[in-house]
């Protein structure tokens, strides 16, 4: 981008023309505004770098930041978003800007599913067999099996107070 710029900075001051300098340089028609600023920028300030940016300047969304949460994310996604702020001494907002804005991520609560294993897929599969191969000889053609049994493996949790890290799926 600097070389560019350099560039359409030089043919100026041998007055070229502005199709020509893009010509020469192998710029798009679809860029004539960046030879347009350029110039510009050149006639305003004398160079072809960056102006002052408006506005106050990023200090703790900086990309080394959102490493840090990326990582303690990585590590533990239960993690409360209230306590890893405190640990990382930044407000509570920012680090909601970085985890939802910046690294896409969503906070979702944990529900109870059922975990079916593959000893018991098969278990419950045999059994559907034998009980449609009874049920056939009654005459019954279909059968709707609906099983409604809940399995507590896992560790007791506050639907309302867990929650996970993670992308979101639906999108």
């Amino acid at each position: 981008m600097e070389k560019e710029r350099s560039a359409i900075v030089e043919l100026f001051q041998e007055r070229k023309k502005q199709k020509e300098t893009m010509k020469l340089i192998k710029i798009p028609q679809t860029r004539r505004n960046f030879v347009i600023r350029t110039i510009k920028r050149f006639n305003e300030t004398g160079g072809v770098m960056d102006r002052a940016r408006t506005g106050r300047p990023v200090s703790i969304t900086t990309v080394k930041m959102r490493k840090v949460v990326r990582s303690r994310v990585w590590r533990n996604p239960q993690r409360s978003i209230r306590k890893m702020a405190k640990e990382l001494k930044i407000s509570r907002g920012s680090l909601q800007t970085i985890v939802k804005r910046d690294l896409g991520l969503s906070s979702f609560k944990k529900r109870k599913v059922h975990f079916l294993s593959n000893k018991i897929k098969t278990k419950m599969f045999s059994r559907s067999k034998v009980l449609h191969t009874r049920f056939a000889a009654q005459g019954l053609d279909q059968v709707l099996f609906s099983d409604e049994k809940l399995f507590t493996v896992e560790q007791a949790f506050n639907r309302q107070n867990d929650r996970i890290l993670s992308k979101s799926t639906s999108t």
